[in-house]
């Protein structure tokens, strides 16, 4: 299970530290393994999250997730979304944002590829940073059976009976986060608002095909009781039609804007990575190899997670995640203006699953104690 599931990722890190050092020799080879590491432990809590969502799609878009998926998470977020936001910032156009990327310069210096970028991070960290707190929100503020941190967890989930309250909350946060944060508040408040209606759009795209796709199943299911039916009183048991498949899984146009939820999401979790490597490397390439094989990690370990079912085992990690995403939203808007090191948000995001990993520990031995009564322990 484990060779099948990280053998890839294990080839492609040796493949990317060999083309580390071709690149730039041992201290190329170096900063690919710092990268890696550093992708691995700020996007952990993405893996968690992700696989919430990914055991929800059927076996064919989980492979989508980890093929289709890594070539948007690697080309598209680690390389050409980078030189999309400078041709955009910066006023440049595409082969002049190519030559800056391959010349170098560090961000202090004008003019360079890193400059720029460090530049349009406001923008950025606004746009992840909603999209993240959206997320958060309607976690926090949806009513659930099982509780981790019941004290703030049970006051959120009965105020946000208030219908759109995670919109109300995350526009007045935006609203004073660019007003008390931004140098420029209107392209803050445009991008922030650009995020929230991202998430609405694609999350809502997605729920929308699932219904219609559950109701298809439902209509289904009751031909085939129908066929069944009619098959019994004539006799014929063997004209009965086999049960449905898929059950409980997500297909077609539902599983298609999951997944693109899936990728808005993983790039909303790479930006402060993506931004943050350019202290460590000026060099595209580099970065693209270090970040990517982390991230072929992450969606190693999310499909890890599903086959396992750790988050059924573990039944807090997905409250842990769901906090850690709240810090990381609370991260990337505080970094509008103020410098947090990829240290602190990396080592928030695994407290957070450590704790929730260690709640789920107890609550396991509490259940197994009880004789497997879960209905009063699960909160």
């Amino acid at each position: 299970m484990l060779l099948k599931t990280f053998g890839w990722s294990a080839a492609i890190t040796i493949a990317g530290l060999v083309g580390g050092f071709l690149i730039g020799g041992p201290s190329g080879l170096a900063i690919v393994a710092i990268l890696i590491v550093l992708e691995v432990s700020l996007s952990f809590d993405n893996a968690v999250v992700n696989a919430t969502i990914l055991k929800r799609m059927n076996a064919f878009w989980q492979k989508i997730f980890l093929t289709v998926g890594i070539l948007i998470a690697v080309f598209g977020m680690r390389l050409i979304f980078p030189l999309l936001i400078v041709c955009l910032t910066g006023h440049v156009g595409p082969i002049e944002a190519i030559d800056l990327a391959i010349k170098g310069g560090d961000q202090e210096t004008p003019g360079t590829y890193a400059h720029m970028l460090h530049d349009a991070h406001p923008s950025i960290a606004a746009f992840g940073g909603m999209f993240l707190l959206m997320l958060f929100l309607d976690f926090v503020f949806e009513e659930r059976d099982l509780q981790w941190l019941r004290p703030i967890e049970r006051p959120l989930a009965k105020i946000g009976k208030l219908d759109q309250l995670s919109v109300v909350v995350a526009l007045l946060v935006l609203a004073v986060v660019s007003q008390t944060l931004a140098k420029d508040p209107g392209t803050v408040l445009f991008s922030g608002i650009l995020g929230l209606m991202t998430y609405l759009l694609v999350g809502g795209l997605g729920d929308l095909f699932e219904s219609q796709g559950e109701d298809d199943d439902d209509a289904a299911a009751g031909d085939d009781d129908a066929e069944r039916s009619v098959a019994t009183k004539a006799g014929d048991t063997a004209a009965q039609a086999p049960a449905s498949k898929g059950v409980g899984t997500t297909a077609g146009k539902a599983a298609f804007f999951l997944f693109m939820y899936l990728e808005v999401l993983d790039a909303s979790f790479s930006f402060d990575g993506v931004i943050g490597a350019f202290a460590i490397s000026q060099d595209i390439f580099i970065i693209a190899l270090g970040l990517g094989v982390g991230a072929m990690w992450i969606r190693s370990l999310t499909v890890y997670l599903v086959r396992q079912g750790t988050l059924d085992d573990y039944a807090y990690l997905e409250h842990g995640a769901m906090w850690a995403i709240g810090a990381l939203a609370a991260i990337l808007l505080i970094s509008i203006k103020h410098e947090v090191p990829e240290v602190v948000t990396g080592l928030i995001g695994v407290g957070f699953i450590g704790a929730a990993y260690l709640s789920s520990l107890v609550r396991n031995k509490r259940i197994e104690a009880a004789g497997g009564q879960v209905e009063h322990l699960g909160g």
